[in-house]
């Protein structure tokens, strides 16, 4: 288990990218960043206090799951995620699969929701040893009702088709949205008791800030 905070983690995959990366490619990620930023997606996803949304997702293997269900058994973790393609959500779910056994020791449970396939979701599962389920949100509709998600624009579509992320293969669907990374906890009475998103998927929360109201929730 790695003693080094998530964020630190993923400013090295950040540093790393600065020095492989030609200028000018960058430059279309902080476009993007910044234009996403500037629309209040942050401001505006569903909010600590307000109850969730009930969900039924298929997992990597097609079995449905509830979050009624779920929250039989404790505080549910639900991490929204943009798909194995990107390296900060593997490594942000790594550093959660090194929590996991705390986490059901208190008695919470955890999902991970990305719009990407079961399949992709498979294969992410057994190449990064992630022993929660990853639930697949085609078209983001779930990920639409927690405020999340958004359309890539025309230059990062083109700009992913040229780093071989073909997000309507990726995704089983044409739309090219995507959902804002987030991090929520919902107690067993449905009610969000925390709520993070970031509209630079370079910044994640820690996981003991949400573990927190997790633990807290039991």
């Amino acid at each position: 288990m790695t003693t080094t905070s998530l964020q630190d983690q993923l400013d090295e995959i950040t540093s790393n990218t600065r020095r492989l990366v030609q200028a000018e490619r960058l430059a279309i990620s902080e476009r993007s960043i910044e234009e996403l930023f500037t629309t209040g997606i942050e401001e505006t996803i569903l909010p600590v206090g307000v109850e969730a949304p009930e969900f039924a997702l298929k997992d990597a293997n097609g079995k449905l799951v509830r979050s009624a269900d779920l929250l039989t058994v404790g505080p549910l973790i639900v991490k929204f995620f943009r798909g194995r393609w990107c390296s900060y959500c593997s490594t942000e779910l790594e550093t959660w699969r090194d929590l996991y056994g705390r986490i059901r020791e208190h008695g919470a449970v955890m999902v991970a929701v990305s719009p990407q396939t079961a399949r992709q979701n498979d294969f992410m599962a057994g190449q990064h040893g992630l022993p929660f389920p990853l639930l697949s949100d085609p078209g983001n509709k779930l990920a639409a009702q927690f405020g999340l998600v958004y359309t890539a624009s025309p230059e990062m579509q083109v700009y992913y088709r040229s780093i071989l992320v073909n997000l309507p293969f990726i995704n089983g669907e044409p739309s090219w949205t995507l959902p804002v990374p987030a991090t929520y906890v919902i107690g067993r009475d449905k009610r969000v008791l925390f709520a993070e998103a970031h509209a630079d998927f370079r910044v994640r929360p820690e996981p003991e800030e949400a573990l927190a109201a997790a633990f807290a929730a039991r």
